[in-house]
C-alpha cells in the first residue's frame, strides 16, 4: 500500500469530521505530532503565554516524547512555558509503582526536559476513595484555570476507549472514577504480572473534557488497531465505541501507520469512499 497523507481525505467530510493521515511508519507520525507541538510551544513562548498539553501514556505516544526530548537537547526547545494534564491514572496506585503513569511520564519525558514541576498534572491514584470525586472536580477546575487544553494526544484501546472512557461512557462525562473493562485489564495483565494484580478502577478525563481541547491528535499503530480505527472513523456515533464521539470535533486528526489504516484503505478501494 502506497502511503500518502491525503489518500483518505474523503473521510474528512461533514458526517465524519475526522482528518485521517496515513504515514509509512509510526516514527513519521510521531515526528509530525511532536513538530506541531513544538511549533505551538515556541509560538506561545514568543507571545509570553503558556502552552497547555493533554498527554497520554502507553507505548503509542512514546515516540512523540522521544522526539520532544531530542528537540529540547539538540534544538533548544524549552518546555518552561508548558502546562500538562495527563488523561488518566490507575486507582489505587502509588506514584512510584512501575505501572503508574506518574512514573511513566517521568521516565519518558519529564526527567529529560526543563518543564516546571508545578505545571505537571496527573490524576492522583493515592487519595482515599471518599475524596476522589472532589479531586476530579478540582482537576477540571485546574484545566479551566489553565485556559483549556491546546493539543490533546490520544491513543485508542481495543474497546474503543479514549483515556479510560470505556464502552458506555457518555459524551458529557467529566473527569471521574471508572471501572475498567475486562479486555482493558487483560491487555494490562502482563505489565502488572498477572490479571489479579491489575487495578479494577482508574481516574480518567471524561469524553466532554477531551472534546473541549482545541486540537486532538489520535495516534494508532499496528494491524491490531485496524478494526477499532475503522469503527471510530466510519461507525455511527455511539457510547458503545467512545472514540466515535471524536467525529465532528473542530480539529481532530487520526495519525496512523499503514497497518492501522488497512481497513479504511481496503474500504476505499472497494467502494471509492473509505466510509
Amino acid at each position: 500500500m502506497q502511503s500518502s497523507p491525503n489518500q483518505l481525505s474523503r473521510c474528512n467530510d461533514v458526517r465524519n469530521g475526522i482528518n485521517v493521515r496515513v504515514f509509512a511508519n509510526a516514527v513519521d507520525a510521531n515526528t509530525c505530532v511532536a513538530t506541531e507541538m513544538a511549533a505551538l510551544i515556541r509560538q506561545r513562548a514568543q507571545d509570553g503565554k503558556a502552552c497547555v498539553l493533554g498527554l497520554a501514556t502507553g507505548s503509542t505516544p512514546v515516540g512523540v516524547y522521544r522526539e520532544l526530548i531530542r528537540m529540547h537537547r539538540d534544538e533548544g526547545l524549552s518546555l518552561q512555558n508548558v502546562v500538562t494534564f495527563n488523561l488518566d491514572e490507575y486507582f489505587p496506585i502509588q506514584p512510584d509503582a512501575p505501572q503508574s503513569y506518574v512514573r511513566f511520564m517521568n521516565e519518558h519525558l519529564f526527567d529529560f526536559v526543563d518543564i516546571d514541576r508545578k505545571n505537571i498534572h496527573i490524576p492522583d491514584g493515592t487519595h482515599p476513595l471518599d475524596s476522589v470525586a472532589a479531586d476530579c472536580c478540582e482537576y477540571e477546575k485546574q484545566i479551566a484555570d489553565a485556559g483549556g487544553i491546546d493539543i490533546q494526544i490520544l491513543g485508542i484501546g481495543r474497546t474503543g476507549h479514549i483515556g479510560f472512557n470505556e464502552p458506555g461512557s457518555g459524551r458529557n462525562g467529566l473527569t471521574r472514577l471508572v471501572k475498567l473493562n475486562s479486555l482493558t485489564r487483560n491487555d494490562a495483565a502482563a505489565a502488572f504480572g498477572g490479571l489479579e494484580k491489575v487495578p479494577k478502577s482508574a481516574i480518567t478525563m471524561g469524553v466532554k473534557t477531551i472534546l473541549s481541547a482545541r486540537k486532538i491528535r489520535l495516534l494508532a499503530f499496528g494491524e491490531h488497531k485496524a478494526s477499532i480505527v475503522e469503527q471510530a472513523v466510519c461507525g455511527s456515533v455511539s457510547d458503545a465505541v467512545p472514540a466515535t464521539f471524536l467525529q465532528g470535533h473542530q480539529d481532530v486528526q487520526f495519525l496512523l501507520d499503514e497497518a492501522a489504516a488497512e481497513k479504511l484503505v481496503s474500504n476505499q478501494n472497494e467502494s471509492g469512499d473509505s466510509c
